[in-house]
């Protein structure tokens, strides 16, 4: 049952629904975890936020052939935006990812979670490219619950990424030169299964326990 519907449930049933709102989410029916200390309102800022839902945008997975629409995922889920050519921010990101998806799997809540990094590069992140950077970062690609996704072309990426998500990014060279990198911002997002956002991490060291204990609180 969603969440929004336990809530209403409890309505009708004349139980005390401001004090349980209260524990899901701070006054957001649709959150678990509570307002976080912030500056700012999620409406007065370009990247989705504390409970809001996730863009509703369809991605395809190269690694297993399917395609991932994000606000659909039934899971709590973990995105994050990267390139593997990234030699100082994105390898911290993705490593921080690997580190909840071990636990994850040794903790016995695998199939609890769901994992994606989305690549803003992906002329050069094709499946090849992902299965190798996935090897090379000891992630487990064949779990099930982590998914590269990779959108089709630099429009369709910057439309994503940028547009839908708020990331920055940018090339770093001209266009004809193969080892281009990019200037990027750094930004992972907790997600519930009913797809609103329950954390958004702004930062180019996620604290990998306060993801974990977050992630446990959504579950």
């Amino acid at each position: 049952m969603y969440r929004r519907e336990y809530l209403r449930t409890l309505g009708a049933t004349g139980a005390v629904a401001g004090g349980v709102a209260g524990c899901l989410g701070g006054g957001n029916p649709n959150t678990t975890l509570g307002e976080p200390d912030r500056e700012y309102d999620s409406e007065d800022v370009q990247f989705p936020a504390w409970g809001q839902q996730v863009p509703d945008v369809t991605l395809p997975a190269p690694l297993s052939g399917e395609d991932v629409s994000v606000r659909d995922v039934d899971t709590p889920a973990l995105l994050t935006f990267f390139y593997s050519y990234c030699n100082t921010v994105c390898p911290v990101l993705i490593s921080t990812l690997r580190d909840v998806q071990t636990h994850a799997l040794n903790e016995g809540y695998g199939d609890e979670v769901s994992i994606y990094p989305v690549t803003f590069d992906p002329e050069r992140d094709d499946a090849a490219r992902l299965r190798d950077y996935g090897e090379k970062m000891h992630v487990d690609v064949d779990a099930g619950n982590w998914q590269f996704l990779r959108p089709a072309g630099k429009e369709r990426t910057k439309e994503v990424v940028t547009d839908e998500f708020g990331v920055y990014f940018e090339r770093t060279h001209p266009e004809k030169m193969d080892r281009y990198m990019f200037n990027h911002a750094a930004m992972t997002l907790l997600v519930n299964g009913d797809g609103y956002v329950e954390r958004a991490y702004r930062t180019q060291s996620p604290d990998e326990q306060r993801i974990i204990a977050d992630l446990k609180q959504v579950r």
